[in-house]
């Protein structure tokens, strides 16, 4: 923030800073954007801010009034002018050139929180940053341009954020906004320029005879005019086509699939993330096959408190050392300061303990074996991105006790096991199972073991779920003893294992391309979707009881299904849609189809089209989404192994990092963190001066440096007399590095 004390001398309040939880705050800091931000008196309208928020009449700034319209034809506008302006609906719609019937109205709050991620009287031109679907249209008063500053809600109505204009303007192009820009005529002024074709109510008696004034001729040199309100597109191109192509920029490309897809909507506070019925319902069928599964282990469910105690949290020193920079405290309950802080679970280790402490005195009560499914807080500073990493996501965590060390170490492989499958049969995306090294292994626990995924075009692996054998140490720290079949205390040998909402993120970017999801059949929301070809000359209700049928027949063979019957959308509208939706099959029915008994299906992930009977109809579509699931998953294994090499020798290492390969490396041992280290240092070292680059952001979580990633299961043959890459010691394995997320 500046030093605005000219502010303080227009405006008697008091300067604040949001940089913490203000997304618009936030945005302007990191763009180096000056601007001081203030608390007021609460003000729901622009007359409200004149009234309680005055600025003096010589200083030539003004607060904002903001309108947001929306009209069924032409869509949504934002209109933000001076308070003094006067914005008339039926001028707005012809100063827009909106052709046709014009019929601009309020929106209700509903839709402000839905595309402008505020409530009503919230309201500034900044609120544009949270458009992700870019479906609102930003008209500017082009008075705003001439003032000395612009003062204006960001988000909330008991603050305003003073900008000058040209900084207000680069904010909103900074947001991919592009602002119609018109003159509105000030409020009571005479002197207003007129529309076209409209007698002006001011205009002397004598005038009135004339029923249309005269425009200037037109200039046939002049280039035609375009209307700005329109996106320019192609022909037979729809505005839902994503803005960035996976291959030109993928840390884009995602961010855009994820919104259009309407899997996410952003949130005002960094790091957090609204998942949309989309990608919950996505969760919903990994939560529906993995509960099933655990439940075949014995494995029962069960759900305990969020927060934890600092004596809790503490009481294991690695362990809390390990979560320390991520958890989030509680301090305060209302205006007054809790005794103690309490800390949000980062994860629930300290939290179920104590419990199983309480609960396990018999070698007869073990194996004690608990799953629950919850949300985990850890406060992440590094680029928080959806589903990757963010600063609250869902998971599912298992928390297991055994007698022996052998039991658990079962149970370990067994979760492990269901995570592959998770990855590999649900998802179509294949990993690698390995333990994790010394350096990389969960804090506190004896040993971790990982499913590693790789990400094609981004060339990076990701961490894809852990399952990790705790050994004794929680059990001495919290005191689970046991009296074992001799009469004799034991300590409890423990597991605990967690898969998130990070699955949904890996599979966006391994199977999605350049017209957005491409979904695994066995995790799409819808695995088919019907659309009916309609037409002034063959109504929807024409194909009705047709589809219907089609649905019924689908549903009772379990196949995900819905009839797109919205007269809003025409057809091709619709087959943009849906692909972009990532549906597996599109089931269109036209007239033909009717005559012929038949449908045609168009397959997302190939494009194939087929024409086929509706008789079988159901037996059919089966097979192929079968057909699919395998396809896809056989794609991502060729891509997969195509980057994945074994290195013998320092020199090839840096050079395959840069090809965006995996790297398969003998190694001394996964206890050497002293040369794990190294290469990680040597590995950014070196990919730097390749680049040409003198260096990157410490803060980055997606480092050029390699990382291990595991020591996978499946080990090559390593020949007797075979060094370390890096420390030239005898090598005793294969690990796998790469650059990871």
């Amino acid at each position: 923030m500046d030093n605005m004390t000219d502010v303080k001398s227009a405006v008697d309040e008091i300067i604040i800073d949001l940089s913490d939880n203000n997304a618009i705050i936030q945005k302007l800091d990191a763009s180096s954007i000056p601007h001081t931000t203030y608390s007021h008196t609460l003000s729901m309208t622009a007359d409200d801010l004149v009234a309680n928020v005055p600025l003096p009449s010589d200083s030539n700034e003004t607060h904002t009034k903001n309108l947001f319209f929306k009209d069924k034809k032409h869509g949504l506008f934002l209109v933000c002018s001076c308070t003094d302006s006067e914005v008339n609906t039926k001028d707005l719609g012809r100063m827009l050139k909106l052709d046709g019937k014009v019929n601009l109205r309020l929106a209700d709050e509903e839709l402000l929180l839905e595309k402008l991620g505020c409530k009503k009287g919230c309201v500034g031109p900044m609120a544009i940053m949270n458009n992700a679907d870019k479906d609102v249209t930003l008209v500017l008063d082009e008075a705003l341009m001439s003032k000395a500053k612009v003062h204006s809600h960001p988000l909330r109505n008991d603050a305003s954020t003073a900008l000058v204009p040209t900084d207000l303007l680069n904010f909103i192009k900074l947001c991919g906004v592009e602002p119609i820009m018109l003159t509105f005529p000030q409020k009571g002024s005479s002197s207003a320029t007129p529309l076209p074709g409209k007698v002006p109510s001011s205009r002397p008696d004598g005038d009135k005879a004339t029923s249309k004034p005269k425009l200037p001729p037109k200039d046939k040199n002049a280039p035609k005019s375009t209307n700005l309100n329109k996106k320019q597109t192609k022909k037979g191109e729809t505005q839902l086509a994503l803005k960035w192509k996976k291959e030109e920029n993928f840390a884009m490309w995602y961010t855009d699939v994820i919104v259009l897809s309407e899997m996410i909507s952003y949130y005002d506070i960094s790091g957090c993330y609204i998942l949309r019925p989309w990608s919950y319902k996505i969760w919903e069928l990994i939560q529906d096959w993995f509960n099933i599964q655990i439940r075949k282990l014995d494995v029962e469910n069960s759900y305990f408190p969020m927060f934890v105690s600092k004596d809790r949290l503490e009481k294991e020193k690695d362990h809390v050392e390990g979560f320390a920079p991520e958890v989030a405290w509680v301090t305060k309950s209302g205006e007054g300061d809790l005794a103690a802080p309490i800390a949000v679970r980062p994860t629930s280790e300290t939290i179920m303990y104590p419990a199983f402490a309480d609960w396990i005195r018999s070698h007869r009560d073990l194996p004690l074996k608990l799953n629950q499914w919850s949300n985990v807080v850890r406060w992440e500073f590094k680029d928080p991105t959806p589903f990757l990493r963010t600063r609250e996501f869902l998971w599912q965590e298992g928390h297991t006790a055994h007698s022996s060390f052998e039991d658990a170490n079962v149970m370990v492989r067994q979760a492990l096991d269901l995570y592959r499958r998770v990855y590999e049969e649900l998802l179509a995306v294949p990993v690698v199972p390995g333990y994790k090294t010394e350096k990389e292994k969960f804090a506190g626990g004896h040993s971790t073991t990982t499913v590693e995924a790789y990400v094609p075009v981004a060339g990076r692996a990701i961490q894809g779920a852990t399952s990790h054998h705790l050994g004794q140490n929680f059990g001495k720290m919290f005191d689970i003893n046991y009296q074992d079949e001799k009469g004799e205390t034991q300590i409890a040998w423990q597991t605990s294992w967690g898969l998130t909402t990070r699955t949904i993120g890996v599979m966006v970017m391994v199977h999605g391309d350049d017209t957005g999801l491409v979904l695994p059949p066995r995790i799409a929301p819808l695995q088919a979707v019907i659309v009916p070809i309609v037409s002034k000359n063959h109504p929807l209700e024409k194909f009705a009881s047709y589809c219907e049928g089609i649905v019924k027949s689908l549903q009772d063979k379990d196949i995900r299904c819905k009839l797109d019957d919205r007269s809003i959308y025409n057809p091709g509208w619709k087959y943009a849609h849906w692909e972009q939706k990532g549906v597996p099959i599109r089931i269109e029915v036209g007239p033909r189809d009717l005559e012929n008994n038949q449908v045609r299906l168009v397959v997302r992930f190939s494009g194939e089209k087929i024409d086929a009977a509706v008789d079988g109809l159901a037996d059919t579509i089966s097979k192929k989404l079968e057909e699919v699931q395998n396809g896809m998953f056989a794609k991502a294994v060729q891509f997969r192994d195509d980057h994945l090499v074994k290195v013998t020798e320092w020199k090839d290492f840096v050079p395959n990092l840069e090809l965006h390969n995996l790297v398969l490396t003998p190694w001394c041992g996964g206890e050497h963190q002293d040369w794990e280290e190294w290469v990680k240092n040597k590995s950014r070292e070196e990919s730097l001066a390749s680049r040409g680059e003198s260096g990157e952001d410490d803060r980055t979580a997606t480092s050029v440096a390699a990382k291990t990633l595991c020591i996978p299961f499946n080990q090559p043959e390593l020949p007797e007399g075979t060094k370390c890459i890096a420390s030239g010691l005898p090598a005793t394995c294969w690990v796998m590095w790469g650059r990871s997320y």
